[in-house]
């Protein structure tokens, strides 16, 4: 094997490896391993591809249930929804790409992570996202916002696959280091899943799709598995480069394939290329693989097998094929104007043989790279200043003089205003599946020909994870669970994408492992496994790492969409009602934070047992149809959650509600309780709303009822408190998204 790069200690240090790291692959081959093949195990052993550091714990996740088909390990999970369907869906982030070249890295973002569920054998029917950008007024948010949302727009509006909802915050901790997580799901029959295996010695190996290039070498290691520094503008040359027209020509040509069974195994050519989805492929099966790298279409001349193997060029799948069915499969991929081209075989000696011009140029075990990578039990202790942060002396903190002006400050402020300035750039309805648009509790989409629908909600309180960990992951579950159940469709499972600092600072560490925890307690209660996800670490720019953000995508399925319950008032003379219990808690409020610029508190009690009962609740009200809305109360707290309740295009409806408390007027407007849901319900079906609340052990109080006013009034013990004009708040709340990025 020639190669013109000596590797030495120093060598693999720059590509990523550790000593330790370097010398257990010498070990492995029984030799030092040649400059291509030291490039490979740096790749498919960073951080991003391995899981090194957080493996160990992910193993305390749930990972069963009655519903589900394909647990974590596969390219997307997948559960049975009924009928003979299932849906197959994942999150994943794009951080560090998205913040160096926000447009592309988005993008790609979005093409991956559909690759990763079409590649199952689903059409993708819904795209969602969840985006932390850092503080409005800081220089580089603009920019980043809008190249974020046009890259995710861009791309999955070509695909003709509808965005339908998501999130967006803003908080200082992102303001070096982004976060973009993207989500797909799809649906087909339980009979069509395809899985990425290179098994059957002989069969053939075909390489199909775009071209290969230069574009995202060293992104899944050097990128996206260490922090940033000053220079994080320079690695623009790591990002990958998309073209969604190819992606959806190769989808269909892909869908194509499977239908007609033409092949065996199949993956996604995303995070490691070539690398990955070979070595994945063959070690899954047991199996090895020969491969001619000179056969590889390539869109620059004299790319060498270093760069082959490593480069993330975008829109690309490796299929295996029994001989005889070769030739069917290059009909179908040329008909859709794609390459598919014999690379190589599979065979039976486990071993991973790279030639280029018939020169032997690699030779590795596919097992020890792909299913053997290092496990780390890195260390972790709970920070000094942890403890700190729960003190919250509520006498010192002044209730406001004006609760008019501290409620249109919050409604209008960054993280509760409209993000219809988003949403208006994504295709939220193509297909005409989509039933909720985007800004409601949970998207809610349609299965064509079936009676059931399906709902998804993405959910992470940032400032609760960092206030506490543990509480904070518990928190992120049950309310993206809430939001689900308040559609009325059960939460059946969730993904997850798990988005901390350098995770081999204890602190660090300490921040996932307890969050882990709480994730895992509160998906056991729920009964909701993981079925999917992604752990993004080194979200740090320098010594400044993010708040700990867990993102949780729940999906739940409605039996009968036309029973599904949306979030916003409908009917004059409706009865409000509050499910659950306001009880003395502001920690970690949005309200703490914007009116007094508080981070500090624990943050809301997290009572399973009661959520449970809720949720359960919410299911059987719809399946009833004893109420009209439902809307999680969350961020900003009761006040917001009403408000938002009434935010209609154009404003309609109005609310007068008289609250009785004995708690301080601003936890009663403001504080951020769980377990609780604002419903509305016709006169007529009050009684029958008080009888299951009852029957499922969960406080409701009538506080007020919805009229014709276009005004918010709330009185709180007998004194109006709050008198907001709707219009005039539509107008702040919907204008505020633009005045940020200065449009």
């Amino acid at each position: 094997m020639s190669e013109e790069n000596k590797v030495t200690l120093q060598t693999a240090l720059e590509q990523g490896l550790t000593e330790e790291e370097f010398n257990k692959a010498c070990s492995i081959l029984g030799r030092t391993p040649n400059f291509t093949e030291l490039g490979v195990f740096a790749l498919m052993w960073s951080e991003h591809c391995s899981y090194k550091s957080s493996k160990y714990h992910l193993k305390k996740f749930p990972t069963e249930g009655k519903a589900v088909v394909q647990g974590p390990g596969e390219n997307a999970g997948v559960i049975d929804i009924g009928d003979g369907l299932v849906a197959v869906f994942k999150v994943e982030s794009h951080n560090h790409p998205s913040y160096v070249e926000p447009y592309q890295g988005a993008a790609t973002g979005v093409g991956g992570i559909l690759r990763d569920v079409f590649t199952m054998g689903a059409r993708p029917a819904a795209n969602l996202n969840s985006l932390r950008f850092g503080e409005p007024g800081h220089k580089k948010t603009p920019h980043l916002v809008k190249g974020v949302v046009a890259g995710i727009g861009g791309y999955g509006n070509c695909m003709g696959i509808p965005t339908v909802g998501g999130e967006v915050y803003f908080d200082k901790s992102y303001n070096g280091n982004i976060l973009v997580n993207a989500f797909t799901l799809g649906v087909c029959g339980i009979d069509e899943i395809f899985k990425a295996v290179a098994s059957g010695v002989g069969n053939k190996v075909i390489y199909a799709g775009s071209r290969t290039g230069r574009d995202g070498i060293h992104g899944a290691g050097l990128l996206a598995s260490k922090a940033f520094q000053e220079d994080a503008e320079e690695k623009r040359p790591t990002v990958q480069v998309g073209d969604p027209f190819q992606e959806k020509k190769l989808l269909e040509a892909c869908l194509e394939v499977m239908r007609k069974k033409l092949i065996v195994g199949i993956q996604d050519m995303g995070a490691a290329g070539l690398s990955s989805s070979s070595l994945e492929m063959a070690g899954r099966a047991g199996t090895g693989i020969i491969m001619h790298l000179d056969r590889v279409p390539t869109r620059e001349a004299g790319m060498t097998p270093y760069e082959l193997m490593l480069s993330e060029s975008q829109e690309r799948m490796l299929i295996v094929a029994e001989p005889h069915m070769v030739d069917k499969v290059r009909e179908v991929f040329e008909k859709w104007d794609l390459n598919a081209v014999e690379v190589g075989e599979v065979t039976d000696d486990g071993l991973l043989k790279l030639y280029m011009h018939d020169e032997l140029v690699a030779e590795m075990p596919a097992a020890p790279l792909s299913e053997e990578a290092p496990v780390y039990k890195r260390p972790y202790s709970r920070p000094s200043w942890q403890s700190s942060l729960a003190n919250l002396d509520l006498d010192k903190i002044p209730v406001p003089r004006n609760f008019n002006e501290t409620f249109k400050k919050m409604i209008s402020s960054a993280n509760l205003c409209s993000r219809e300035w988003v949403f208006n750039q994504y295709d939220s309805t193509v297909g005409t599946d989509t039933v909720f648009e985007p800004g409601y509790d949970a998207a809610l989409m349609r299965v064509k020909g079936h009676p059931m629908g399906i709902a998804i909600s993405s959910d992470c309180n940032s400032r609760y994870c960092y206030l506490d960990p543990r509480t904070g992951g518990k928190l992120a579950i049950i309310e993206s669970a809430r939001n689900v159940a308040c559609t009325g469709a059960r939460p059946i499972a969730f993904t997850n994408c798990l988005n901390f600092g350098n995770p081999e600072k204890p602190e660090i560490m300490w921040q996932f492992v307890e969050a882990v925890e709480g994730i895992s307690d509160a998906a056991a209660a729920l009964d909701t496994p993981v079925v999917s996800g992604n752990v993004s670490f080194y979200n740090e720019t320098g010594d400044s790492g993010i708040k700990p953000t867990p993102t949780i995508v729940m999906v739940g399925v409605i039996e009968d969409i036309n029973k599904a319950v949306g979030m916003k008032f409908v009917a004059q003379g409706d009865i409000i009602a509050l499910l659950g219990t306001t009880r003395p808690e502001l920690g970690g409020s949005e309200y703490l934070e914007l009116i007094h610029g508080i981070t500090a508190g624990l943050p809301p009690a997290v009572d399973l047992d009661r959520e449970r009962n809720l949720h359960n609740l919410l299911i059987n009200l719809s399946k009833e149809q004893i109420i009209n809305s439902a809307h999680d109360i969350s961020d900003g707290g009761l006040a917001i959650a009403i408000a938002e309740c009434l935010l209609t295009d154009p404003v309609r409806l109005g609310a007068d509600v008289k609250l009785e408390s004995e708690l301080r007027p601003d936890i009663a407007l403001f504080g951020e309780s769980q377990g609780r849901v604002i419903v509305s319900v016709s006169p007529d079906e009050l009684n029958n709303l008080r009888k299951m609340a009852v029957r499922y052990g969960v406080e409701c109080e009538v506080i007020g009822e919805v009229d014709i006013s276009k005004t918010l009034n709330i009185t709180l013990n007998s004194e109006k408190i709050i008198s907001a004009d709707m219009t005039d708040i539509y107008k702040s709340w919907s204008k505020k998204f633009a005045e940020i990025v200065g449009e």
